[in-house]
């Protein structure tokens, strides 16, 4: 192992359960201060991984190093000072108040008898304030919902004091607003205090965002590795995923689900955003429908590209040509409705007025809501 490489390091790993491996070759690294997320469906060994690299399954084969020395042969006591761990059982000590939980994090650095100090106490204070868990600290853990049991976890796991945390899915039954602030407090450790993250997200979006390195597991082996800008592609993460019913941009961090079959029978004049609302509407409805005139980069463009029959497409930055905006125009003769999402019809964008004042002309049912066009399709 070469010293420099990372505060954990693991070298042709192979984890797996019985002595039967279930994924071979994993060789990663994480050092002090970075996040390394891993990322895969639903059992394939993200999970096994974790466990292995905590010493909570033994490994098939292999070597793992944690701050230079083999984790194989470090002592409990050690191994508790350095690393701690976040999983995703839910074994509750139903009698333990939630202080009470945190502060068993503390034990390794007590001695015999396991009492606490001064300092240790400020610790646990300390971390239950960092997840917004001090009016949880006199609750029953039995009393939390899964949620609140999953910071308390967290907090436990700060007050440890570790150089390296390993969480498995911890953002797992928090809401929107505890998955932003979970990750900015691992992101703040990571940064500030120079610990090592190593963890697992289902949230492929987030990954995006708060990773330094992002390992792909599917397999046998790990499928690639490497900074998120380089896994993060629509083909990589479709092929992780085996996702064919609907899509996942990475340029937006979306999903949508698949786009309605059929020829299109409504035209959505969008641009800016303000079509999204609209696209998505009538996939739920079933209808297919196309879209535009809009540029290339436009930032709705890639949801279009997802869910619309056809989009009459203009190059950024220029105007459309006329080829697109005749077969934009010959469309209205077939259309049923069109939906127009409000978008200022200026500049560039005249070619759109112009749709919307011949579809009028031609007698075409124009929608300016999502409610409107519920209505005008009668759902």
């Amino acid at each position: 192992m070469k010293a420099d490489s990372g505060y954990f390091v693991s070298e042709d790993l192979a984890v797996g359960y019985r002595s039967l491996p279930l994924i071979r070759e994993i060789s990663l690294q994480v050092k002090r201060g970075e996040i390394l997320t891993l990322i895969g469906p639903n059992g394939s060994g993200k999970s096994t991984i974790l466990k292995t690299i905590t010493r909570q399954l033994a490994a098939v084969s292999g070597a793992a190093y944690l701050g230079g020395e083999d984790l194989w042969r470090m002592p409990p006591k050690t191994l508790a000072q350095r690393q701690s761990v976040v999983l995703t059982e839910r074994v509750r000590p139903e009698l333990m108040t939630c202080w009470e939980l945190v502060a068993t994090a503390r034990y390794p650095y007590t001695g015999r008898f396991g009492r606490l100090e001064v300092r240790d106490q400020a610790a646990v204070e300390a971390a239950l304030r960092r997840v917004q868990g001090l009016e949880l600290a006199e609750r029953l853990v039995a009393e939390l919902s899964d949620g609140q049991f999953q910071r308390v976890m967290l907090a436990r796991a700060i007050c440890q004091e570790p150089e390296m945390i390993v969480l498995d899915e911890p953002t797992s039954f928090l809401d929107i607003r505890h998955k932003l602030e979970i990750l900015g407090i691992l992101q703040k450790m990571a940064r500030e205090e120079g610990v090592a993250v190593v963890m697992s997200l289902h949230e492929v979006d987030l990954a995006a965002k708060v990773s330094d390195r992002v390992v792909c597991v599917k397999g046998e082996t790990i499928a690639a590795c490497g900074p998120p800008e380089k896994i993060f592609s629509n083909q990589v993460i479709a092929k992780l995923y085996g996702i064919e019913a609907g899509q996942y941009d990475c340029r937006l961090g979306t999903v949508e689900l698949a786009k309605p079959a059929g020829a299109p029978m409504a035209l959505v004049v969008g641009g800016n955003g303000t079509g999204i609302p609209f696209y998505r509407a009538l996939q739920r409805l079933g209808l297919p429908f196309a879209a535009g005139i809009l540029w290339k980069n436009d930032i709705e463009a890639p949801v279009a590209e997802a869910l619309a029959a056809q989009v009459f497409w203009a190059e950024a930055f220029l105007p459309p040509e006329l080829e697109v905006h005749m077969s934009a125009l010959n469309f209205l003769e077939k259309c049923a409705l069109v939906a127009d999402s409000g978008c200022p019809k200026v500049g560039l964008n005249e070619a759109n007025a112009q749709l919307l004042w011949q579809a009028r002309e031609k007698g075409v049912a124009v929608a300016r809501s999502v409610e409107e066009l519920a209505g005008l399709l009668g759902r």
